[in-house]
């Protein structure tokens, strides 16, 4: 919707959270550790995208997704995730897990497909359905919000808004909406997505 009326996809979420201050902040915080408004190169693109799991509230940034697009690949330069799950006792644990859940969420957005002939899937195992490898690993930064509000959790939390922040990024490099998972930008140029 941002994109229809041409406005700021993070000034946009703003304005429709202003009665969320929950949100608002992990909004506010992403943009702002992650430098939203400083301008970027111009095979540089960002993605923004906020979400809800059973209580908390994460916020990532593919501009942060530093996203490129070379040929047919897509490269994840930076990753930028911002967690509220209520009082923290363990940051550390926080952190791994939505560490660990980008990495998922990148996986889920550029590499993983199940794909089905004659009624069989096709993957069997790691060897024909590849998972993110060490090397291809963005840095992944990971903010917490100091809270007051009960723990909800991060084990799954961080992994929602990955791969809609990496899709905003590609929409605005390649000037189209991604509807599908995995992006595969052979397949978005040979269809009319």
């Amino acid at each position: 919707l941002a994109a229809a009326i041409k406005q700021d996809p993070y000034i946009y979420r703003r304005t429709l959270l202003a009665d969320a201050p929950r949100f608002l902040e992990v909004l506010n915080t992403v943009a702002r550790v992650d430098g939203w408004e400083t301008p970027l190169p111009p095979d540089r693109f960002r993605g923004i995208a906020i979400h809800e799991t059973e209580g908390s509230i994460v916020a990532s940034v593919a501009l942060v997704a530093l996203v490129s697009v070379a040929g047919h690949e897509i490269k994840v330069h930076h990753l930028t995730s911002v967690i509220d799950c209520g009082i923290v006792i363990n940051p550390s644990l926080v952190e791994a897990q939505v560490e660990g859940a980008a990495i998922d969420g990148l996986t889920t957005a550029l590499k993983s497909e199940i794909t089905i002939k004659d009624g069989v899937v096709e993957q069997s195992n790691f060897h024909d359905y590849p998972m993110l490898r060490m090397h291809e690993a963005p840095p992944v930064d990971v903010h917490i919000v100091a809270s007051r509000k009960a723990p909800t959790g991060a084990g799954e939390a961080g992994l929602p808004p990955i791969a809609p922040a990496i899709a905003n990024a590609v929409s605005l490099a390649v000037g189209r909406r991604i509807r599908t998972l995995p992006i595969h930008l052979e397949r978005l140029a040979a269809t009319d997505v």
